[in-house]
């Protein structure tokens, strides 16, 4: 009979392979079968990054007979503002390696080493939703906030802390109203004025518009009104029965009507009618407003643990506003018109990843 040894010398060995036209389909496939997958694996958002911000991806999948047994979304980010990085997925919270067995895992990962290496990458980064590369260095910056929602409305309005709650049933006795399936036009003005009053950068309109295009029902825009004006509006993302609500915000008014809070609850009642089991908030980083925002909801942080192979850098890389060096620009930043930052974010952001 033979032994362990024998079984693995006779098995099919895997072959790493890049992306390429036509094999879109059974990249998705994994995608759609693989339970760590998320909508940020799907092969589309090559395209997204490629044509309409600019960078170059590669897209490596391993096989075994003519089988996909793993896959790893990467793009290279070349910025003389911010250096020069291989990551999976810039623009995107989550990403990383997505495998049916070990030996696929290792070899993706051995072959993401080897090109990070070959292109002279100050580092690869992978954003893993689980520890997943014990021996990389990880950084512990950022948590996300998931929680299974209930079918029943008045469940999910019970399971909000009680303070929070209040300020939902605010926004309900304000009189706002959401509209699900909205129109790019009125969230970007929303949004573009919202990251504007935190010090941060947009992307351009287009690309929002490109993300609509491409995915579909599963790109749902939510825009909340108060007497009809927008106060608030989020882009939300449905993969299985999650829903990732992810590009959000609120003009300044909207804060004293608690519209993000009205949002987000509009968008779990949404969420639960379109079949949806599990909110995800996303990520935040710790020790901010939007961490404590999404706690008070009643979600409890878990750490992302996103792992880095070093190459040209000599430490984990802080481009984030919480970096202290970048007090000054983000406060300069804040103070800009609103149409003066939508003319020169798209051209900062597209290289923040």
């Amino acid at each position: 009979m033979p032994d362990l040894a024998d079984d693995l010398r006779a098995a099919p060995q895997c072959i790493v392979k890049r992306l390429e036209p036509g094999d879109e389909r059974r990249w998705d496939d994994f995608v759609a079968d693989a339970p760590q997958a998320t909508i940020f694996h799907r092969s589309a958002w090559r395209d997204i990054i490629e044509q309409v911000l600019g960078h170059r991806c590669h897209y490596l999948y391993v096989e075994r007979n003519g089988v996909i047994t793993g896959i790893l979304p990467l793009a290279e980010i070349r910025s003389r503002l911010f250096g020069h990085a291989l990551i999976s997925t810039p623009f995107c919270v989550y990403g990383g390696v997505v495998t049916s067995d070990p030996d696929s895992e290792v070899q993706l990962l051995q072959s993401a080493k080897v090109l990070a290496d070959d292109l002279r990458v100050d580092y690869l980064e992978l954003r893993n939703r689980e520890l997943r590369s014990p021996a990389w260095p990880v950084k512990d910056l950022y948590v996300s906030f998931r929680k299974v929602i209930h079918p029943d409305h008045d469940a999910n309005m019970k399971a909000i802390p009680r303070k929070q709650r209040a300020m939902v049933r605010k926004g309900i006795r304000a009189d706002l109203q959401a509209q699900h399936g909205g129109s790019i036009d009125e969230f970007y003005r929303v949004y573009a004025e919202s990251v504007r009053n935190l010090g941060t950068p947009v992307l351009s309109r287009n690309y929002y518009m490109r993300l609509q295009q491409t995915f579909g029902d599963d790109c749902e825009v939510t825009v909340v009104t108060h007497e009809g004006q927008p106060v608030s509006a989020v882009m939300s993302f449905y993969f299985r029965d999650e829903v990732h609500p992810y590009y959000g915000g609120s003009v300044a008014r909207g804060r004293d009507l608690a519209a993000n809070d009205f949002m987000y609850w509009a968008l779990m009642q949404r969420a639960t009618e379109r079949g949806a089991r599990v909110f995800d908030f996303g990520r935040s980083k710790q020790g901010t407003g939007a961490h404590d925002f999404k706690k008070h909801w009643g979600f409890e942080p878990k750490p992302l643990p996103y792992a880095y192979h070093l190459v040209r850098a000599s430490e984990i890389p802080n481009i984030s506003p919480t970096n202290r060096k970048y007090s000054l620009f983000i406060k300069a930043w804040q103070k800009l018109p609103v149409p003066v930052s939508c003319l020169l974010g798209p051209w900062l952001a597209r290289d923040l990843g």
